[in-house]
């Protein structure tokens, strides 16, 4: 077996997957070297599952940034069936960043609507490397009014490290339609379930993140500034996004903890990037389950509740660390 791409916190699994190597090729392969090669793997299991158990924030924050960690693509090709893609504001252009479109989920007509950072060099200029612009939002927003009038559910896959900060999305309302996006999100009489994927940076983020359910898959992060601009903020170095990273507490465990999302979903060993089809069956068994819940509520009750839990999301820390220097 070949060594897929490491991290440096992954450094216990080279030696591993190099012995690992050496065994499978020899030929023919006698019992005992059947033997070790199942000792090796359960070895390799076993460090893996160390490793991972307890990730740096920003380790956290590479992993969710590899680029080998499946796509909007990915989960509309192994999750969904009969995805009709919907492009277009209806006012400027179609931003490829934020795809929208009707789909089946377990028999369900649902509304997906994603960021997609591409996979080759070309697809990720065209996407602006999942960063939305303006007309990405309204797209958006006007194929989710459209779900809501005909009844449909709607699913929100977010990766993206912020909302395009170009002056061109300026001066066309950046800031202005995401807080528009996430007002309407909050009174659409249709079950809403949004999972972050990879990457959930700032505005960005939330402004397809508003829903009944809220999720982030346990090698993602959530917050409301990349550790980069955090560190250039504070620190007005990007040297430091590794204790911005800390700082921000933005990793699944802190998430839970603090009450700013409502689930994990647990990522296959290693990581999503592992094994695509496992963490997408993982995916649509958690909206499959999901949703069968949120249709049963009656629609006033659902959209309340949702605006009660925005209203109440988060938690205050008591004894909160003051910053060295401060008195």
């Amino acid at each position: 077996m070949a060594a897929p791409q490491l991290l440096e916190f992954e450094e216990p699994l080279v030696a591993i997957y190099e012995r690992l190597e050496k065994l499978e090729a020899i030929e023919p392969k006698t019992p005992a070297v059947h033997d070790e090669i199942r000792g090796v793997r359960r070895q390799l299991a076993d460090t893996t599952r160390e490793v991972y158990s307890d990730l740096d924030p920003w380790d956290t924050v590479r992993v969710a940034r590899l680029a080998e960690r499946p796509k909007f693509t990915d989960y509309v090709e192994l999750v969904f069936d009969e995805f009709v893609e919907l492009h277009g504001d209806k006012f400027f252009g179609d931003d490829r960043a934020l795809r929208t479109g009707f789909a089946k989920l377990d028999g369900m007509k649902v509304m997906v609507v994603g960021h997609h950072k591409g996979k080759t060099f070309k697809e990720r200029t065209e996407c602006f490397f999942g960063c939305a612009h303006p007309e990405g939002y309204r797209k958006a927003m006007s194929k989710m009014r459209m779900a809501s009038k005909y009844g449909m559910p709607i699913i929100c896959l977010i990766d993206t490290p912020g909302a395009y900060p170009g002056i061109g999305a300026e001066e066309r309302g950046q800031a202005q339609v995401i807080a528009q996006s996430m007002l309407e999100m909050s009174r659409l009489p249709t079950p809403i379930v949004c999972v972050v994927i990879g990457e959930g940076g700032s505005g960005g983020a939330l402004g397809i993140g508003v829903g009944d359910r809220v999720a982030v898959m346990e090698h993602a992060y959530y917050s409301v500034i990349s550790p980069e601009g955090c560190a250039g903020i504070l620190w007005k170095s990007h040297d430091h996004a590794p204790k911005a990273a800390r700082a921000l507490r933005l990793t699944s465990k802190h998430l839970k903890q603090l009450g700013a999302v409502d689930d994990v979903i647990e990522e296959p060993l290693g990581g999503a990037h592992r094994d695509h089809y496992q963490m997408a069956s993982r995916l649509k068994m958690y909206l499959v389950k999901q949703l069968r819940e949120l249709r049963e509520k009656p629609l006033d009750e659902l959209v309340r509740q949702r605006y009660d839990k925005f209203r109440a999301i988060g938690d205050f820390l008591e004894n909160p660390v003051a910053p060295a220097g401060d008195a």
